[in-house]
């Protein structure tokens, strides 16, 4: 499963090397990166949308990417992660993922986003509890699993 989060993991096509002088790119903040070189800054997919939000408040997801060349895919993975919020007077909205409530940002309103973390958390302690933390116990294991695999023919 961690496998597959990180594989999906979005990077918003971060700029690493400076297209003016081929210099590498250093993160500030917000989406925003610098030229160690030249001092060019650049904006990754987070930046660029963001921009454009805070200078045309209101504007839906389409606008966003149009004007930015931001995929719709990059813009609802950034609403999901809670890193951009559906406008206040807007009339469209994500719905949470277990109930279905409508919401500004994430996966999910905030009773569920409550119960699934106290979820995760009480199996967690349940795991700690019964050391199973990682495949790791002070328990032996006992029969046919716990024989040796190998022996050496001397």
């Amino acid at each position: 499963m961690l496998k597959k989060e990180f594989s999906e993991v979005n990077t918003y096509n971060r700029p690493t090397y400076c297209s003016e002088c081929g210099g590498v790119m250093v993160f500030k903040g917000l989406g925003e990166y610098q030229c160690e070189k030249c001092g060019f800054v650049d904006y990754d997919d987070y930046g660029k949308a963001r921009n454009y939000v805070e200078k045309h408040a209101g504007a839906n997801a389409a606008e966003v990417g149009k004007a930015t060349g931001v995929s719709q895919k990059s813009i609802r993975d950034m609403l999901k992660e809670g890193k951009l919020e559906i406008a206040k007077n807007s009339v469209i909205f994500l719905k949470c993922e277990i109930c279905g409530a409508l919401i500004n940002s994430g996966r999910y309103c905030s009773k569920c986003e409550t119960a699934y973390h106290r979820d995760k958390e009480e199996m967690a302690r349940k795991a700690r509890h019964h050391g199973d933390t990682f495949g790791f116990s002070t328990e032996r294991r006992k029969g046919e699993d716990g024989a040796k695999r190998f022996t050496r023919d001397e």
